[in-house]
């Protein structure tokens, strides 16, 4: 898709983006020679390296031959077998579950529920008024609309541009600080205590939406009964930027929410519904918030994954849970790698926390109707976290062996597995970006893999690790 002209207003916010008939206009994006250059050399990389592997393919054999004579062999033979056979069934069932998914249509004025928002910041600075600015430009029923901002004890300006957006908008935002910093779960947990709506909408302090998402994220709820919470598909805000990390993890987004959560939302059990924009039945919410806020891991109080606790309660409650692919927000990502890997550690931590929560109720009868897809969802979810400790011994067995076969064979799998997000991204946006996919999957394979078993074992530790 071509790049269009986009809306901009620099009194509103950073970046004004809208999302018409699953197009979507992107960033004007200046030319950037090292993005060029990453992306051309990240290709060139893989496909030298599957040119290495056929070569070497007498190599691996023998080795595979001798492989085969011995336990160990037939073990490794057996678990590498084993996974790809249920990770390719798995691709072809999200990609079945993919074809069936379509996204709710805007509902009209009249039969849209009234909705609070709820804006929680912590030194955010000037990015929360953006943030808000976006939200009042919202196309939705003003007197359906109730915007809170609360500033989590900040220790920057943020409360000070909270105060502005205050005096911009007068009385359809209002704002409260919290006396001291408690963590982002108690600011919602306020803001669902004073909060009026029907629907309660998450927005993240870093990220702004388009003037068509909260209609867009909360008609759901108006169409299906039993919707208990929704997710919004998140797009990455700063991809304009020099830096390369967020230009890797908007492909990586479109991926994850625009395929992975669009074949969950086809068994109404959507995993996650992201903190960066979500929106929660008042009932479904009331029904654990108690619970919700009171959380606590190995002994010690839940300060991380709020967002994945929250939907894991409500899935528990018997609700739907669904995404809308045509509710947009952007978020700030990191832009440097430790705080990428940092960020990675938290979410991979409350992976952990949230999959054992869901062990205790998903093979239970906790809701009408089937129950298989939210069994199968998790169960993929587990064997990753499983799967992860033997898949780096098996990494370190095989390059003590033959390093450079290793490296061919790795770098050849990346080639074959990254091409869907490849042409799934170039299909929907743009063909020069999508080459992120294979820069990424190079960085993740070589340079994050170590997250989920350190996540594993560190389960426990608290701290949101990405703010100061």
């Amino acid at each position: 898709m071509k790049d269009k002209d986009l809306f901009q207003d620099q009194d509103f916010t950073s970046v004004e983006k809208n999302a018409t008939q699953g197009d979507l206009q992107e960033i004007q994006k200046p030319k950037n020679l090292k993005g060029v250059i990453v992306r051309a050399s990240s290709f060139a990389l893989l496909l030298s390296a599957a040119y290495l592997f056929f070569i070497m393919q007498g190599e691996f054999g023998r080795y595979s031959l001798e492989g085969l004579n011995s336990t160990w062999g037939m073990i490794f033979l057996l678990i590498t077998g084993t996974l790809l056979l249920f990770r390719a069934g798995f691709f072809f069932y999200n990609l079945y579950l993919y074809l069936r998914y379509k996204p709710v249509s805007g509902v009209s004025d009249e039969e849209l529920p009234s909705v609070t928002v709820i804006v929680p910041a912590y030194n955010e600075g000037k990015q929360v008024w953006a943030t808000l600015k976006s939200l009042a430009k919202s196309d939705y029923p003003a007197h359906k609309l109730e915007l809170l901002a609360i500033d989590d004890g900040s220790k920057d300006d943020t409360w000070e541009w909270m105060q502005k957006a205050k005096q911009e908008l007068g009385d359809r935002v209002s704002i409260f600080q919290q006396p001291e910093n408690k963590g982002k779960r108690h600011a919602l947990y306020r803001g669902f205590h004073l909060g009026t709506g029907e629907v309660f909408v998450t927005v993240d302090s870093d990220s702004e939406v388009t003037s068509e998402t909260l209609r867009n994220l909360v008609s759901p709820f108006v169409v299906n009964p039993k919707c208990g919470a929704v997710a919004g598909n998140i797009r990455v805000l700063n991809n304009g930027q020099k830096a390369l990390l967020p230009k890797m993890l908007d492909v990586s987004f479109v991926l994850s929410f625009e395929f992975v959560r669009s074949a969950e939302s086809s068994l109404e059990s959507v995993l996650c519904t992201p903190g960066a924009l979500a929106a929660y039945k008042r009932e479904a919410v009331f029904g654990c918030l108690e619970e919700w806020i009171n959380q606590t891991f190995m002994g010690r109080p839940s300060d991380i994954g709020e967002d994945r606790a929250m939907t894991n309660m409500i899935l528990k409650q018997g609700y739907h849970v669904l995404f809308q692919r045509n509710a947009f927000a952007y978020t700030n990502v990191p832009e440097k790698y430790t705080g990428l890997y940092k960020m990675f550690i938290r979410w991979g931590r409350s992976n952990v926390r949230e999959n054992i929560a869901m062990a205790k109720y998903v093979f239970t009868d906790f809701r009408k109707g089937s129950k298989t897809g939210s069994r199968i969802l998790f169960l993929n979810q587990l064997l990753k976290l499983v799967m992860s400790y033997p898949t780096i011994l098996l990494m370190i067995f095989f390059i003590s062996m033959d390093p450079l076969l290793f490296i061919s064979s790795t770098l050849f799998s990346i080639l074959i597995w990254s091409s869907f997000p490849v042409l799934f991204y170039a299909r929907k946006y743009k063909l020069s970006e999508s080459f992120w996919a294979y820069s990424y999957s190079i960085l993740y394979t070589f340079g994050l893999f170590w997250i989920t078993p350190y996540a594993i074992a560190t389960a426990s530790k608290r701290g949101w690790l990405t703010r100061g």
